[in-house]
């Protein structure tokens, strides 16, 4: 927007915001002819029903920026202690803005909704409206103070503030850390005005934790938007309140699971629920939002987490801080890829529960396909075989596949990928304080890749507290009925073991479930692809063959054995942080939980050889719901303590090398 737009008095009468812009700055502007703008949603009714409140999450989209402002008595504050322990709505404004779908544009949306929160008195005590001038050689403390009272109709309105700089630099880093960028145009000749201002109106909801919630832009700031998203941030935080909103109070428990996910920064980076439809609006994440911090895993891994088994001593005999840290960097480096673009976490992303929550199954080296779901990496170091087809007996040796795989990081030979580790130069040092007397060999770049591995341990969650921490509310009562259910009438324990003293929630076998047993289908002569939220068209299906790598057949334990009793076997998962590791089962092909209890309450898929412990299981809508808190309570007490120590690791360069 521009400050230079004229003609503003055409459309003027239509918010307050536009009247105090013409009042307050008149002697800014010069005569011009008219121009009608077509105003802003935000000014009239919604033409759509509002999504109902809890019926979608809000991602994370980064952390909000703190700095030193002035209030209107021109006292310094720091904008997140002002914002002190509510949700925030900030508006950043110029007084000098004479845009009608500009700077007034914000200010009518905000004055609408301060009236609204008379109205609602659980809204006024929850929210807090800030008003912040980028413009402080204009907007001083008094000019923001006549502004709040012309806005305010001179009420004393605390949940509404109006704030300034003390300075063009003091700002600066504010607005560099809102994204919010503007451009000083230069000033008519031989004025003594400041040089007029262009900018692109944002306005940001801010949660408690001081992370942004979402952006709003001409398009889509109104009053009515906002306040749903209030109140969805509302209904994540307080789940007791839900009940009284809403009358699917399941559907929205799990938006509300969902959005607290989201905002410890776990889960898919570009969130894709409600695609589907056409008032879909994406999600994305900031990806430079990696704040880190290290944590010792070399103590966990001495320390087992509630409800795990010690790891076996010769285990922990190999483990040192310098091999884990080793480990940990060659995880995430690039450069051991055959043309230095992939690394492990590519395939098993620390955020994504160590797999990878946005593909039923990766995309490896060069776009290739990988033919199934990447596993879990979440206590790792207590299974006795790898890979869903259990063919590789050795954590030590299993690398060995992704490195050479050509659909994953593609490397030539194994003496290739030790040869290219060696020409690096930061890894000779690292090698020869982890291994001293070996350094760098096949075994050692597997046996540190292990250890980092052997660290990412996942206990200590509710169920684990209310079982074998002896904690009565540390699970719900949904959850424990799910695990009542779940050794008695839906016998999942048969696969899914748990111990006296410790659960391992897999039984380290293989079975055959019917999934990939069933032959495709060939009779579709389309198949529907959705192009764009809401937009689906049907394409002819040798249209997708012509530019699609053939599947492959899959028959599992089959492929290693040759036994024809092992074919569609696959290895048991698992189930600790499993809400946190969708999709599920070996290709990927079921998305929630949800639909896991479905499948196996019908008995799994009717097929040869399926596993005599699948029969159709005769479970209600509530046994359903109580099984999956169950699956639920499994999540560990802290899981992104092993994120924020995965973002603190660092990351090989890649032009240093090549």
């Amino acid at each position: 927007m521009r400050s230079g737009i004229r003609g503003f008095a055409a459309v003027a009468g239509l918010c307050l915001g536009s009247q105090i812009a013409v009042a307050q700055h008149a002697s800014h502007m010069a005569p011009a002819k008219p121009v009608i703008e077509v105003p802003a949603p935000g000014y009239g009714e919604l033409g759509f029903a509002v999504p109902e409140a809890g019926s979608y999450p809000l991602a994370s989209l980064g952390a909000a920026a703190d700095g030193e402002v002035l209030g209107t008595g021109g006292h310094p504050l720091r904008l997140h202690e002002l914002m002190g322990d509510r949700i925030a709505v900030l508006s950043f404004i110029y007084g000098s803005c004479h845009d009608v779908n500009g700077c007034p544009l914000a200010n009518a949306v905000l004055r609408r909704i301060q009236r609204r929160l008379r109205e609602h008195a659980d809204l006024s005590a929850e929210l807090r409206l800030i008003t912040l001038s980028f413009d402080p050689t204009r907007d001083t403390p008094v000019v923001m103070k006549r502004h709040r009272e012309i806005l305010t109709g001179g009420e004393a309105v605390p949940e509404w503030v109006f704030l300034t700089t003390e300075s063009d630099a003091k700002i600066a880093p504010i607005l560099a850390g809102y994204g919010q960028a503007i451009v000083r145009e230069p000033s008519e000749p031989g004025s003594e005005a400041a040089a007029p201002i262009s900018h692109n109106l944002k306005v940001f909801l801010i949660d408690r934790q001081r992370e942004i919630r979402n952006v709003y832009g001409v398009s889509f700031l109104h009053p009515d938007t906002l306040i749903a998203d209030i109140r969805t941030l509302l209904l994540a935080e307080k789940p007791e309140k839900a009940q009284g909103h809403h009358a699917h109070h399941a559907a929205h428990a799990k938006t509300r699971k969902h959005a607290e996910r989201e905002e410890a920064r776990i889960g898919p980076g570009d969130v894709r629920m409600g695609y589907e439809t056409k008032a879909f609006v994406t999600r994305s994440r900031a990806i430079l939002n990696r704040n880190g911090a290290t944590l010792n895993l070399l103590q966990r891994a001495q320390s087992p987490l509630l409800g795990l088994p010690p790891l076996e001593r010769s285990v922990l005999a190999e483990l040192s801080e310098e091999r884990i840290a080793l480990g940990r960097t060659l995880f995430f480096d690039r450069r051991l890829s055959a043309n230095g673009t992939f690394s492990c976490a590519m395939c098993h992303i620390p955020e994504q529960g160590y797999t990878n929550n946005e593909l039923t199954t990766p995309i490896g080296f060069e776009g290739r396909t990988v033919r199934r779901n990447a596993p879990t990496l979440f206590n790792v170091g207590y299974r006795t075989t790898f890979f869903h087809d259990a063919r590789e007996p050795n954590l030590e040796d299993q690398i060995w596949g992704p490195l050479l795989a050509r659909n994953e990081m593609a490397n030539a030979s194994e003496a290739a990928v030790l040869k290219l580790i060696s020409e690096i130069e930061e890894y000779r040092d690292l090698f020869s304080a982890a291994y001293p007397e070996r350094g760098l060999t096949r075994d050692t770049l597997g046996a540190a890749l292990a250890s980092y591995q052997r660290t990412l341990l996942s206990g200590d969650s509710a169920f684990d507290r209310w079982h074998y921490g002896g904690n009565p509310d540390a699970a719900s009562a949904a959850a424990r009925r799910g695990f009542e259910l779940f050794r008695g009438k839906a016998g999942c324990v048969g696969c899914h073991s748990v111990g006296a003293e410790s659960a391992s929630f897999t039984d380290e076998g293989l079975h055959n479930t019917g999934v990939g047993a069933a032959p495709p289908d060939t009779t579709a002569r389309t198949r529907r692809v959705q192009v764009s939220p809401g937009v689906t068209v049907d394409v002819p299906v040798d249209i997708i063959a012509a530019v699609s790598e053939a599947k492959r057949p899959d028959l599992g334990r089959f492929e290693v054995t040759r036994e024809p009793r092992d074919r569609w076997k696959y290895k048991t998962p698992s189930l600790r942080e499993v809400a946190l590791t969708a999709p599920y089962m070996h290709d990927g092909s079921l998305r929630t939980l949800e639909a896991v209890v479905e499948f196996y309450a019908r008995g799994g898929i009717p097929t040869p050889g399926l596993d005599p412990l699948l029969r159709p299981l005769g479970l209600s809508n509530g046994e359903k719901s109580d099984l999956v808190a169950f699956l639920d309570s499994l999540t560990s007490s802290d899981p992104e303590a092993l994120v924020r120590d995965a973002f603190a690791a660092p990351i090989g360069d890649v032009e240093d090398s090549r």
